[in-house]
């Protein structure tokens, strides 16, 4: 017996060798620690809170966190790893304790899913039968107990739905007496204005006439002229404009136009002589005096701009509408404007500087010989 130990022994030892040989070269350090651990019959036995401070995790992680964990690892003490941490043992106990790890996460495991399925056959359940029955499926046991829940659940539904009934009826109501409210305001402000207009022009009529401005003009006693001559417009409404116009009475969005190109001309007449003011080449004091002429021209280019959401809102033709100016687009221009100036300045400086050199070589000779009388 004790010689066919020692046999068996070393015939386990050379197969292991050979297998070893025939296993490529970048596994062979996994099977030397297998082929070790075999031989040497180890058997350790690790604590599992050994095993997570080993992985460097608490308990309760997630699968992943100990995979990631070991593969760090496994590279750091892994002896084919090439590094300076590099340690078969080290590497033995991190295999170990990610095994220790991986049975204590499947035993809670199966041990929750026990749990969950003891409790899930404690839970009362209905039989199969009883939700194709009557009763819209609802409630559970016995059916007079079930038809008594029912009526309870169709009771408790009407009442729901006639609640949901009188809300939606309120807030249509509610609704409708706003829009009645904004209607009889629209109208109201309506009413207004064409009484204003009216109004306006009896007081003009009346005022014409105690002038005497009626009493020379051919068509007195004969009825007015219908200016239709749009047939989209009302001729009321065109008559009205034709007497205001007539009497020197314009539009509102009529005044903001004009005031409105008036005040974008005489912002970009001042903005270009103030830069004419200020020369050439710029000093820093003299930047600082443009700096505060362009942050002022800004402030009423953007006063400006309101003034054109005015007129937009109150001019009757969409093609008519202005868009805003922008106020970096004009000091652009100012500036061109500038150049070009002195540019044409220094043209006309270089013509009379030519005009004089061609009088002075022309008429050279006779202002010499003056000259020369004159001593």
């Amino acid at each position: 017996l004790k010689w066919l130990c020692v046999m068996l022994t070393n015939s386990i030892g050379h197969h292991f060798m050979v297998c070893q040989a025939m296993i490529p070269r970048n596994l062979k350090p996994f099977s030397y620690v297998c082929g070790s651990r075999m031989l040497s019959g180890y058997k350790p036995k690790r604590n599992i809170k050994d095993s997570y401070k080993i992985l460097e995790l608490e308990e309760g992680c997630s699968l992943d966190d100990i995979r990631n964990s070991y593969r760090n690892l496994a590279k750091k003490y892994h002896p084919d790893s090439g590094s300076a941490t590099a340690d078969s043992e080290a590497f033995m106990k991190v295999e170990e304790a990610y095994r220790v790890v991986l049975s204590d996460v499947a035993t809670k495991k199966k041990s929750n899913e026990n749990n969950e399925e003891e409790e899930d056959q404690l839970k009362p359940k209905t039989p199969q039968h009883r939700h194709y029955l009557s009763f819209e499926g609802v409630g559970f046991g016995t059916p007079s107990q079930r038809e008594k829940q029912y009526m309870q659940f169709r009771v408790d539904r009407a009442t729901e739905q006639v609640l949901e009934y009188r809300k939606q009826r309120l807030e249509s109501q509610y609704a409708g007496t706003d829009l009645m409210k904004a209607k009889d305001v629209r109208e109201s402000k309506k009413v207004k204005i064409t009484q204003a207009v009216e109004r306006l022009v009896e007081d003009l009529i009346q005022e014409s006439m105690a002038k005497g401005d009626f009493d020379n003009l051919s068509g007195k006693g004969k009825p007015l002229q219908k200016f239709s001559d749009c047939p989209h417009i009302d001729p009321m409404t065109h008559n009205l404009n034709r007497i205001l116009i007539d009497n020197g009475y314009q539009p509102e969005w009529i005044l903001l136009q004009k005031e409105i190109r008036e005040t974008i001309e005489r912002l970009r007449k001042n903005i270009v002589a103030s830069r004419s003011q200020l020369g050439g080449p710029m000093s820093p004091y003299r930047q600082k005096q443009w700096n505060r002429i362009c942050e002022q021209f800004i402030e009423d280019i953007r006063k400006l701009n309101k003034r054109i959401d005015n007129f937009n809102l109150v001019v009757p033709i969409l093609s008519r509408q202005m868009v805003h100016f922008s106020a970096d687009k004009e000091i652009v221009r100012a500036e061109k404007t500038y150049e070009a100036l002195m540019e044409n300045k220094e043209a006309s400086n270089s013509d009379t500087k030519e005009k004089e050199d061609e009088n002075v070589k022309r008429f050279g000779w006779k202002s010499s010989l003056f000259k020369w009388l004159n001593l």
